[in-house]
């Protein structure tokens, strides 16, 4: 088995579709848009053949993100190698994004870094 997509609402479609991308090397398709809902989707797909469905509606709820909450927390993106991890750390940071921890050694052996985007979700950079 595996993970097939992971979803997540967003309020910024395209610019939440530019950020994978920008970022993260993210290929996106060509977009989904149910005209009598006004649901909106891009499936952004990864190297590996991971995805994430970004998804927009006008009736979804915006909660407050805190981050240490029950349900899913981050998503973990791995770039494959520490020097990958510090300079992407450091281009977040250099484009004015809150840098939560790291790059650092986990006492659960990884090597990580977390980051938050414009939309208050924790994205974590590792190996």
């Amino acid at each position: 088995m595996k993970v097939e997509h992971v979803a997540m609402y967003v309020n910024d479609l395209e610019k939440t579709r530019d950020f994978f991308v920008n970022y993260f090397n993210a290929v996106a398709n060509e977009g989904y848009h149910n005209k009598t809902t006004d649901f909106q989707s891009y499936f952004l797909s990864f190297e590996d053949g991971a995805r994430i469905e970004i998804m927009y509606h006008p009736d979804m709820q915006d909660m407050e993100k805190s981050i240490r909450r029950t349900g899913l927390i981050h998503i973990a993106i791995s770039v494959g190698s520490k020097e990958k991890v510090n300079e992407l750390t450091e281009r977040f940071r250099n484009d004015g994004y809150e840098v939560l921890s790291g790059p650092r050694n986990t006492g659960d052996g990884y090597y990580e870094s977390c980051i938050v985007d414009f939309e208050n979700n924790q994205i974590e950079i590792t190996i």
